[in-house]
């Protein structure tokens, strides 16, 4: 498969920073700057000038469309449905978050009950239609949301997914309006069945929707039409499409990172990793068996989303995390987060004591090195306002700041814990991959704590979200429900499914420019036992007939027999005496663009003392102990460091702590393990 060879400039924006990695011929230039966070698009197109390109592909990671959805910020949204299903986001599922909070509070429905209008139409289960959307409804609609002034509509009738005719024509009779506001219809953004996900979903589409269409219009006047966004599901897609589909760049930015530590394991040789971006605001961790996990049933803020995401688990846990002490007496951290403004007290105007003034405080971040020596830290206000905390809990200000690391380390140990020993994975056979500004500074704690035998430490870590944007493949998720079982799983109907989506799917990224005849296709199935309320995905077999024996293997058992693993993995059993059945096809396009040519360097010598920069103490359970400081950019292949110490680069700080060592390897990275 050919790649796309341009330059590349991959942004991601975070809560604090924005970074930029520019990718040429294969080379990496590396950039970080404050974030902008009244208006990112002002921190990205600064970046994109400090590091000075030409003619280039950009591909941007995003929180626009996230920090919408849970900041309450988007659009006022009108839902469109089936006359009596009004009130289906209201009713929701019988789960609870909380089990046995009588008093829990759910989040407000994104299209309130005066902006839900039900139209009578119906199509049955089979696709046909029993009762026709009539012109009189149609217009005595668009008279109710041109009134209602509302700035998205989404529109999600019954069984569209199997017929969408009547959102057409309702797309149709809006899009006539004077001012016509952003529409979604179900059958296009989700064509699959389960009318509250479905639902949820198309709702959140165009809440987020005029937010991120304003942004990303922004972005292509200075940017020009080269920009591509990041999506949830670890691909990029064109900037016309994000606009359209937003709610499939919820989880953009945490994706990127995924994606580019996923690329740097598999390079170094550790397949099977978890990763842990631990930025200003938040931690987000996601574990790779030798793969990137990806689910169709994310909640966000509370808000159910279907389309195809990462699997990331996401904790307050940041380098801006605030610490206080609770009603209890007890030191909490987080989620509360300081972010870029005003930040940390340790930049000098925040009034509260975040996890990067402990850090600072400790030792294990230099005041005069951070990012590289070009912003001076305020270590004598830092070590004032946690002076106060100390005092609230009686104990000595490093003692606190112990405890501020140790509380944060519990919060980030427990999101590990969940997708890993929660899902049936030990932790003990995988790679801890640390990254983001704070990532590395907490890894070898956390792996001590967790079992995890390995920290493999990026070249550069506090770019790899954007490092990982630059280097994803483009691609566009596709999906249909079809409800096969038994008898009725039939490798034509399959392969003529397939072949339709491919069709049409071709016919859309033609449309936008894509170069769709270099673009691969890969084929999944949603796969449950008969009746059961779930599916676990898996590869969908070859359907050309093959023969074993000189009979074709029969596709329901190759099917079955994938499920039952699958399912084996994910809760401990599998009965293979039950029937399963087909419920969704999945489509994935993809077309890879050029990734670093990062080739193995010879190991040198094991002595690194030539990168010392100084030796200073630095505050560890065990005590204050003098600790070498490195320059990480003068370590070379094969020098090795022993814990204490502290390794400094531009954009993060490796803390190494007693008990641990290693050394740097054939592409640059860092591999760290107990000593011992």
């Amino acid at each position: 498969m050919s790649a796309i060879t341009r330059t590349v400039v991959g942004i991601d924006v975070g809560g604090t920073f924005t970074d930029v990695a520019v990718l040429t011929d294969g080379q990496l230039r590396i950039h970080k700057l404050p974030s902008t966070p009244g208006d990112p698009s002002e921190g990205v197109t600064r970046g994109v000038a400090d590091v000075g390109v030409g003619e280039a592909d950009f591909v941007h990671g995003t929180t626009v469309a996230t920090n919408a959805l849970l900041e309450g910020k988007g659009g006022r949204t009108a839902l469109v449905t089936t006359l009596g299903f009004e009130d289906v986001l209201e009713i929701g599922r019988q789960s609870r978050a909380e089990l046995y909070n009588l008093n829990m509070d759910r989040p407000p429905a994104l299209a309130p009950w005066e902006l839900r209008f039900g139209l009578p139409e119906r199509v049955e289960h089979d696709g046909n239609i029993l009762e026709d959307l009539t012109p009189e409804s149609l217009e005595s609609l668009t008279s109710l949301i041109e009134e209602a002034q509302v700035d998205g509509v989404a529109v999600s009738f019954l069984f569209s997914f199997l017929n969408p005719v009547h959102e057409r024509m309702t797309l149709e009779a809006l899009k006539r309006l004077p001012n016509p506001p952003f529409i979604s219809l179900s059958s296009e953004v989700l064509p699959e069945f389960r009318e509250y996900e479905r639902t949820s979903t198309v709702v959140v589409n165009s809440y987020v929707g005029p937010v991120m269409a304003r942004y990303l219009g922004q972005l292509e006047e200075s940017l020009g039409e080269s920009l591509r966004i990041m999506q949830s599901s670890g691909g990029s897609i064109t900037a016309r499409l994000a606009a359209d589909q937003p709610v499939r760049t919820i989880l953009s930015g945490p994706a990127g990172g995924v994606v580019g530590a996923f690329h740097t394991g598999v390079q170094a040789g550790y397949p099977d990793i978890i990763t842990l971006d631990m930025g200003g605001t938040s931690t987000d961790v996601s574990l790779c068996p030798g793969r990137i996990k990806e689910t169709t049933s994310a909640n966000v803020g509370g808000y159910p989303i279907s389309v195809p995401m990462i699997e990331i688990h996401t904790v307050g846990a940041g380098g801006g995390s605030i610490a206080r002490v609770d009603s209890g007496g007890a030191l909490v951290v987080g989620p509360q987060s300081a972010g870029a403004d005003p930040g940390p007290a340790c930049y000098g105007r925040g009034e509260q004591v975040t996890v990067t003034d402990a850090n600072l405080v400790l030792g294990r971040i230099r005041a005069d090195r951070f990012l590289g020596g070009r912003m001076q830290l305020d270590l004598e206000r830092a070590r004032e306002l946690l002076g106060g905390l100390a005092a609230q809990i009686g104990s000595e200000v490093e003692t606190a700041a112990l405890g501020i690391v140790r509380v944060v380390n519990a919060n980030m140990e427990r999101a590990i814990r969940a997708i890993s020993l929660e899902r049936g994975y030990d932790p003990r056979r995988f790679t801890l991959v640390p990254f983001g500004g704070a990532g590395p500074m907490h890894s070898c704690e956390l792996a001590a704590a967790l079992g995890i035998p390995r920290v493999l430490v990026p070249t550069h870590p506090g770019i790899l979200s954007a490092l990982g944007v630059a280097v994803a493949d483009v691609v566009k998720d596709y999906s249909r429900t079809v409800m096969l079982r038994g008898d009725e799983l039939d490798r034509d109907r399959l392969e003529e499914e397939f072949h339709g989506m491919e069709n049409g799917a071709r016919s859309e990224l033609r449309g936008e420019g894509l170069p769709v005849e270099r673009m691969t296709a890969r084929r999944f199935l949603d796969v449950r036992y008969v009746g059961q309320s779930f599916e676990l995905t898996v590869d969908c077999p070859n359907l050309v007939q093959s023969s074993r024996g000189g009979r074709p293997t029969d596709l329901h058992q190759t099917i079955g027999n994938s499920f039952y693993r699958a399912h084996m993995q994910r809760f401990g059993y599998a009965d293979r005496s039950e029937a399963v059945e087909v419920v969704n096809l999945r489509l994935k396009l993809e077309l890879a663009v050029e990734k670093p040519r990062a080739e193995p360097q010879p190991l040198g010598p094991a002595d690194a003392s030539g990168a010392v920069v100084g030796r200073e103490a630095v505050v560890f359970p065990e005590g204050s102990l003098p600790s070498n400081l490195y320059e990480r950019e003068r370590l070379t292949p094969g020098n090795e460091i022993a814990g204490p110490a502290l390794l400094l680069q531009l954009d993060s700080t490796i803390v190494v702590p007693p008990g641990w060592g290693g050394a740097v390897d054939a592409f640059g990275n860092l591999v760290l393990e107990p000593v011992g």
